[in-house]
């Protein structure tokens, strides 16, 4: 939440110091941890484009066994926060998929149901993904879902 590397730092930067500063606010839940591992916070967004930001810690990988009911429960979490936020739209990384080092298929499987069993009100649940390999993995999971993906885009990524 304090704006470490990967997605947490290039929410930070863009957002500027309004984020952290409603971040530092959020309490501590023990030593150093304000969002435990598969819970979820929310913080207005600062200078960012969108009101809030809702910050989630996915789990390191494991096993699926272990991990997994953790990575659904930051999609869920998430999810749960942005209806109860009124929020129309919301949009995720692939959570735990970069240094955390969940296998790309087993993360978009999990990701791709959670959304949709627990989208409730929201009109919108988008996937920003890094590279073209990632978006292809998260494409294949909405497909066998049953969902269709609104757009995507071509190379380096893009929205599921």
């Amino acid at each position: 939440m304090l704006g470490g590397g990967g997605v947490d730092g290039a929410i930070h930067r863009a957002a500027g110091p309004a984020l952290l500063e409603a971040c530092r606010q959020v309490p501590e839940v023990r030593s150093g941890v304000r969002c435990p591992t598969g819970e979820a916070r929310i913080t207005p967004g600062g200078e960012l484009p969108a009101k809030w930001v809702i910050h989630t810690v996915g789990p390191v990988y494991h096993s699926p066994e272990r991990s997994a009911p953790l990575l659904e429960a930051a999609y869920r979490n998430s999810l749960e926060l942005a209806n109860q936020q009124g929020l129309k739209r919301v949009a995720f990384p692939a959570i735990s998929c970069g240094v955390f080092g969940y296998p790309l298929g087993e993360a978009a499987e999990i990701a791709v149901r959670t959304a949709k069993a627990e989208a409730g009100g929201l009109e919108e649940v988008a996937f920003m993904l890094f590279d073209q390999k990632t978006l292809d993995v998260w494409l294949q999971a909405a497909k066998a879902a049953g969902l269709q993906e609104e757009g995507s885009s071509g190379s380096g990524g893009g929205e599921l």
